[in-house]
């Protein structure tokens, strides 16, 4: 009797603190957002698509089953975007100022709090100087999931990559993380970038478009072509998408589209909403894909600009997007 009534008490004192066993939970408040949505979604499989976080009153609540340690990104009414760490049982307090999002604290894990000094700590310096500062971090928390997502944010993800300096942290990490996913598939990209930098050919491949036409690398030998990877639980590349359509629909560059959803179904979907009128590929293997592999595009967003056959850039954002224009001769 006396067994029963202790884990009794013990399951209510669980629940009286906000703890749940195999769930993850997020809670927050906000300065000068009362209303609205955000949305959220997850560069490793914590959730499916993207899901909405409803604000009432300057509060939101968000809760998820979680069985292992994992990234959410959060989606701002600005567009800007901001990482959560995930961990089963666990719950996290965000704090937030609407006009200064870079200063937002995130209290309740030890990789949130660490993520929550790195973001005050570049508030207010240089992009060299936030780049600086990433590096840093990583070799001085290489057991920390932050430092994965700092490396793959500030080496990989953006235009300019360093892939020697990101190859370099990824083994760095790997001696104190050896069984973390996210690193070991940051491993084969970063393998797959060998033969698909800037200035190489690209590489053959053969694939069929949603509308079952072939589309060859060998096609792809005069003029410039943009080769878009996207998923609709991206915010970022879905930026990209309609922004590369417009550029499309104006005779500014020809584009196509590799969808990493995993059913042709959610593809279409996005294609028809958005009026999307260049050629797309979905061949529901998400980052398991054999093309992006061949590519070397294993991420969302990605892209590569090709000139002639070559590859002449990768990783544009959508903002340098708009600001250049892409001849097709």
């Amino acid at each position: 009797m006396k067994q029963i009534v202790y884990v009794f008490l013990l399951s209510l004192l669980l629940v009286s603190c906000g703890f749940r066993s195999g769930h993850f939970k997020m809670e927050g408040r906000l300065l000068h957002i009362n209303q609205g949505e955000l949305y959220v979604y997850s560069p490793d499989g914590a959730i499916e698509g993207m899901d909405t976080i409803k604000i009432q009153g300057g509060r939101f609540t968000y809760e998820i089953p979680s069985q292992h340690n994992a990234t959410l990104v959060i989606v701002f009414p600005n567009y800007s975007t901001q990482p959560i760490f995930t961990e089963p049982g666990e719950a996290v307090e965000v704090k937030a100022d609407a006009s200064h999002l870079k200063e937002m604290e995130v209290e309740g894990t030890d990789d949130n709090e660490l993520m929550t000094k790195f973001r005050k700590q570049v508030a207010s310096v240089s992009p060299p100087e936030e780049l600086k500062y990433a590096i840093q971090f990583v070799k001085d928390h290489p057991e920390s999931a932050v430092s994965v997502y700092l490396t793959e944010k500030y080496l990989i993800q953006t235009e300019g990559a360093d892939y020697k300096k990101a190859a370099e942290l990824v083994n760095l990490m790997a001696k104190e993380q050896p069984k973390n996913g996210t690193l070991a598939r940051l491993k084969l990209q970063l393998k797959g970038l060998k033969s698909a930098n800037v200035g190489t050919s690209l590489p053959n491949f053969s694939a069929k478009d949603l509308n079952g036409k072939t589309i060859t690398g060998a096609e792809l030998k005069d003029g410039t072509v943009i080769i878009n990877v996207w998923a609709s639980w991206s915010y970022e590349s879905m930026d990209i998408q309609r922004t590369l359509n417009e550029m499309a629909q104006q005779g500014q560059a020809a584009v196509i589209g590799i969808c990493l959803d995993a059913t042709t179904r959610e593809a279409r979907d996005v294609i028809k909403r958005d009026n999307i009128s260049f050629p797309n590929i979905c061949d529901g293997q998400m980052m398991e894909s054999k093309l992006i592999k061949t590519l070397g595009l294993n991420t969302v967003p990605d892209n590569i600009v090709v000139k002639n056959g070559k590859i002449a850039e990768r990783r544009v954002n959508a903002s340098t997007f708009r600001q250049r224009a892409y001849n097709l001769n």
